[in-house]
């Protein structure tokens, strides 16, 4: 009897279904065997391994996914979660991941825009750095070690402890992760004055592909160069910082105004949002001011009535605090709050959110603003943000090839938008497609050849590698130049030189290039 040749792709379909389930299972049991054996101490990696049998699994890989887009039934999932307590937990998952074929997320504090800390679309293993996080601060050198799993939070936190008058340049938001936060940059409140945090890495430890520890000397620097802006996951795992902490008053100031050309101490930025207008029905455009001077209101007050007269400024719109208190001012949490809400990891309330970001050079005119009101007062601009970080002062002092991150002298601000939704509503793809009209409408106001873009703020509509990791130089600029600039090409020789075969490697790493490229122009 013949059998229908439908009836026949059916039976294929099913058998390559579970071909693929026990292949998955296979490498899956394989890995974990590899690390099992490989590792000095059995028991011990085996309290830090979590596959989709354990009861503990979900919970730990949703606890650091800080993009709920990313947190649905159709995500891919990891074969294998590892929660690293110790350096050789990391040497022996590398070793493993490279004889078994598997693709390695490394995640610190999961806000990764796009996910790639704990997402793939080929067989993958997350190793989530969230055990190894402390904090040495060394007050008498004004330096600090802090482990690439801490939190900015955690970090400011031991920081105060030793010292009112010690900080630190990063970022914002208390529960991003040092290691991925110093990896592409990170800027916050007093990069003026300071410049980036990764500006004030001053040595560092890595595992790189064959599981070896190195820090600055060993690595040499060209790889220490590449670790400081250059985005995290292509050139190994860092596992700690030794930062540089800067000097900061007692007291600090916080207040309401914006600008961009004024003194170094200041720094002001603006978050505009949609809201709705004390006339019944009606939408207007607000914008709220951030700002930090670090100094008292008696030493605000000259330049104030220097620079904005017209402000109008008193002392009763200043509030003055320790430098320490206003990073919980800035984050947004309530006067009287305690520190120790430095130490939770857990953001309130978890959000889905889309980011783009745009360099600007030259004032946007008001025909220009105009348009971005407009688009605010779109539907789908209820959920929508844009923020403005204002550069010059120190940002403009460091030359574009110090570090990879490129984004300095001519700046004005950068200006980032966002679309976000909070928990239990849906995140459709028509609020992409937002974000995406309104960075389409901004092009003639903001950088060109290239229109810059910010790593952290990883945006894979601006282009993305191969699967396969077979990316050309060519294809890999599109997006890679934008981020980097003329430092693009270094970091694609430092990476060629470090992981040759492209271990480490993700949606938007830095490429290999092979002989091969370079003989075709690649």
């Amino acid at each position: 009897m013949e059998i229908p040749s439908s009836s026949l792709f059916s039976l294929s379909l099913v058998l390559l279904f579970f071909f693929v389930l026990a292949t998955s299972a296979d490498v899956h049991e394989n890995f974990v065997q590899c690390l099992t054996s490989h590792s000095q101490n059995a028991t011990s990696i085996s309290q830090v391994i979590y596959t989709p049998n354990n009861s503990s699994y979900t919970s730990v890989l949703d606890f650091s996914i800080r993009n709920l887009r990313f947190l649905t039934p159709e995500t891919p999932k990891p074969v294998v979660i590892i929660t690293p307590s110790h350096e050789s937990h990391i040497q022996v998952a590398i070793i493993c991941a490279r004889n078994h074929g598997l693709q390695i997320r490394i995640r610190s504090g999961g806000h990764d825009p796009e996910g790639l800390s704990y997402v793939s679309h080929v067989p993958f293993f997350i190793l989530d750095v969230i055990n190894l996080r402390s904090v040495s601060v060394d007050v008498e050198s004004s330096t600090a070690w802090v482990q690439a799993g801490a939190t900015i939070g955690e970090l400011y936190y031991s920081i105060a402890e030793k010292s009112k008058t010690l900080a630190f340049p990063a970022g914002i938001c208390p529960t991003v992760g040092v290691g991925g936060h110093i990896s592409g940059g990170g800027y916050g409140m007093i990069l003026r004055k300071f410049g980036l945090a990764a500006d004030n890495v001053i040595d560092a430890r890595i595992i790189d592909v064959n599981g070896g520890i190195l820090d600055r000397e060993s690595m040499g620097e060209d790889l220490f160069w590449a670790i400081r802006g250059g985005a995290g996951g292509s050139f190994g795992v860092v596992i700690a910082w030794k930062i540089k902490l800067v000097p900061v008053p007692s007291i600090v100031t916080v207040f309401t105004y914006i600008a961009d050309k004024i003194d170094n101490d200041l720094v002001i930025i603006a978050d505009i949002t949609r809201v709705n207008s004390s006339e019944e029905g009606n939408k207007t455009v607000q914008v709220s001011f951030i700002s930090l001077f670090l100094g008292r209101v008696d030493e605000l007050f000259p330049l104030m009535q220097k620079n904005f007269p017209e402000l109008g400024l008193v002392k009763e719109d200043c509030r003055e605090m320790s430098w320490i208190e206003s990073t919980l001012y800035i984050a947004g949490f309530s006067s009287g709050t305690s520190l120790d809400v430095l130490l939770d990891r857990t953001p309130d309330p978890r959000i889905s959110f889309k980011a783009k970001l745009d360099y600007v050079k030259e004032p946007i005119s008001e025909i220009g603003l105009d348009g971005i009101w407009k688009r605010l007062n779109e539907e789908e601009g209820a959920a929508g943000r844009i923020l403005t970080i204002p550069y010059g002062g120190k940002m403009s002092e460091i030359p574009e090839s110090e570090t990879p991150f490129p984004h300095r002298a001519g700046n004005i601000y950068h200006i980032a938008y966002f679309v976000t939704l909070e928990e239990g509503v849906e995140f459709s793809n028509r609020y992409v497609d937002w974000t995406r009209r309104l960075y389409s409408y901004m092009a003639p106001y903001v950088s060109k050849s290239p229109r810059e873009a910010y790593a952290n703020y990883r945006d894979l509509d601006l282009g993305q590698n191969n699967d396969k990791g077979n990316t050309s130089y060519a294809q890999a600029s599109i997006w890679g130049v934008k981020y980097f600039k003329n430092n693009f090409k270094r970091l694609v020789h430092v990476k060629t030189m470090v992981d040759p075969s492209n271990f480490f490697r993700h949606e938007q790493s830095i490429p290999v290039v092979s002989p091969w490229g370079k003989k075709r122009g690649n």
